[in-house]
């Protein structure tokens, strides 16, 4: 894994990809790999003019490729189901979903569509009813797998029941590490829940060291200590396509493992190749992330079960009479 680079992605022709936040920066390297690779790709985002330009230059890149765009803002919760019910009319299955879209730190409080806290509702929320909206096409694709973008920021982070949405007291940096910490327990529960209910899914996570994009841009702006630090770290920094690798070794390696989580291997986890990450006691804690989920369900008004149960429903509908489980085994599962 020491070297692992692009170059090691297996060939992806057949499988269906779905990356959030595809028009730059991390998701746009991992769409363009994926892509590279054969898969066929969906890139989403906020903005068409840039999701338009993020076609264009994949295909310049790779002519053959099998790519589309499609509009998915994480802060709407009407979006986020807007884009799955699309997605469904168009695809069969899905064989890999990124959960990559992300705003950093932002220096007041903002809030989605639907009250949230911009953080945790864009980065950790919104992606949670996006894979429990296509947890139906997940469970019809061929080895599917749900890789979520955390952050070494994951390791100050707190999961505050009481202020989830920073309503109390904001502080842009605590609500990030929040986001991110959320976003790694949600991968972790997440192959929890797949195993035990039988959904079939990989599910783990990935972060990018520090990587060159706009993301800290779209936060806290040019000025500030967080600018600073910025500056400061530049030298311990790589590109984001360097940044995507431990991303794309979740997504594709055979060598991910179910419930891991990779990062750079570099001086603090900040820059170089994709290896296993640092997961603090946090993200580790079971009750949390039992409680973290049905939080997040009653917030989003989402159900993995219930889509479970209705993918169920659907496969055994087009079943030949002869073919559909009994009662009792349906009732099983």
């Amino acid at each position: 894994m020491t070297d692992w680079s692009t170059a090691d992605i297996p060939p992806l022709a057949g499988k269906i990809a779905v990356v959030t936040g595809a028009t730059g920066g991390l998701g746009y390297e991992t769409a363009l790999a994926l892509a590279g690779a054969g898969a066929e790709v969906v890139l989403t985002g906020r903005n068409d003019a840039k999701g338009s330009r993020a076609l264009e230059a994949i295909c310049v890149r790779h002519p053959e490729a099998l790519i589309s765009y499609e509009t998915l803002d994480l802060a709407s919760l009407a979006s986020v189901a807007s884009f799955a019910a699309r997605f469904a009319r168009l695809h069969t299955s899905l064989d890999l979903l990124i959960n990559n879209a992300g705003v950093m730190a932002l220096p007041s409080r903002q809030t989605t569509a639907d009250g949230f806290e911009m953080q945790f509702g864009t980065n950790y929320l919104g992606h949670y009813a996006l894979t429990a909206h296509l947890l139906p096409m997940l469970r019809r694709g061929t080895a599917p797998r749900v890789v979520n973008l955390s952050s070494i920021a994951h390791r100050g982070g707190a999961i505050d029941f009481d202020d989830l949405q920073g309503a109390k007291s904001y502080s842009p940096m605590r609500a990030y590490n929040q986001s991110k910490l959320a976003m790694l327990m949600f991968a972790l529960e997440l192959q929890r829940r797949s195993d035990a209910a039988g959904w079939g899914l990989l599910s783990n996570a990935a972060h990018p060291g520090y990587a060159l994009t706009d993301l800290m841009t779209n936060g806290p702006g040019a000025n500030g200590w967080m600018a600073l630090a910025a500056r400061l770290l530049r030298p311990m920094s790589h590109s984001a396509a360097a940044g995507a690798l431990p991303t794309l070794f979740a997504a594709t390696s055979p060598d991910a493992k179910a419930a891991g989580y990779y990062g750079p291997n570099g001086f603090f986890e900040l820059r170089g190749p994709p290896a296993p990450a640092k997961i603090m006691p946090q993200a580790q804690d079971v009750a949390v992330a039992a409680r973290l989920w049905e939080v997040s369900a009653a917030l989003t008004g989402t159900s993995f079960e219930q889509a479970a149960r209705a993918a169920l429903i659907t496969a055994t509908a087009a079943m030949r009479p002869e073919e559909s489980p009994s009662p009792r085994s349906l009732a099983a599962r």
